[in-house]
């Protein structure tokens, strides 16, 4: 009996998203398979480099160089401060223009139908237009049109997406909630958006939670979600709460009848 298929949610928390690179950082050193995985906003983005085929060790360099005005381009305030031009040429370019199809290991990405109300899944389809979708903070980056959807965050309406990765085929997920931790301090528009959606969110992540095989929650104290210049902290955190559950994943992964995933091929 061949081992179960490991798919890897990784949720929204903008600048705390940075320690889930910790988290793949720590899966790849102790060689736990990921066959498949689901991302929500910047959970999206570190899983679209991630599956292009830059290693942890890398995007934890680039999560450290990357200066702001490189990505952010402000626009005159009527549906987002941020136009969200500037990174989403980033991100094409970083992803080298790849399709989420043809991703290593296959990625799918979550947005929020605005009007609707609904779940949008990207499975297929330029990796960068997806992912520009599923970071579209509501109030800081200007909504994304798509096939005549207004479409914003993902972690509005599945801020880890543990759903989608159990749609996607994984028997044993592994969440990746980067909102554990104190409110940080409210200094500008930025974090009293980001913060008002934090604390929303939240009540969808204790509900959908559960449903995951394994929780991995970095305690990012009060690290805002604004801090982008301490991402070298939020990747040391992703580190420790991950090596926390190897035990735990390799448990999974024998008991579903595999090795204990010390050897283990990904998809």
């Amino acid at each position: 009996m061949g081992r179960p298929r490991i798919g890897l949610a990784l949720g929204a928390g903008s600048a705390r998203g940075f320690a889930h690179i910790g988290v793949l950082q720590v899966l790849e050193e102790h060689r736990i398979p990921i066959d498949l995985m689901a991302g929500t906003s910047m959970g999206a983005l570190v899983g679209s480099l991630y599956a292009s085929g830059i290693g942890p060790g890398d995007l934890g360099k680039l999560a450290c160089s990357l200066p702001r005005r490189s990505w952010v381009d402000p626009a005159v305030p009527k549906m987002g401060l941020v136009l969200g031009d500037k990174i989403t040429e980033v991100i094409r370019f970083l992803t080298k223009g790849m399709a989420l199809e043809q991703m290593s290991p296959p990625l799918w990405v979550v947005a929020t139908d605005l009007e609707a109300g609904k779940r949008v899944v990207f499975r297929k389809g330029p990796a960068f237009r997806a992912v520009r979708a599923s970071i579209s903070i509501p109030g800081i980056f200007v909504p994304v049109v798509s096939e005549g959807r207004l479409l914003v965050d993902g972690g509005v309406i599945e801020r880890v997406p543990v759903r989608t990765a159990r749609e996607m085929g994984a028997d044993v997920v592994v969440a990746v909630d980067v909102g554990k931790g104190q409110a940080g301090p409210v200094r500008h528009i930025f974090d009293v958006i980001l913060q008002s959606i934090d604390i929303m969110e939240r009540q969808i992540v204790d509900v959908r939670l559960p449903e995951a095989d394994v929780v991995i929650q970095p305690d990012l104290g009060a690290i805002g979600s604004t801090a982008f210049s301490q991402a070298e902290v939020m990747i040391e955190r992703g580190r420790e709460a991950a090596l926390q559950m190897i035990p735990r994943i390799r448990e999974l992964i024998g008991s579903a009848g595999g090795e204990d995933g010390s050897t283990a091929e990904g998809a």
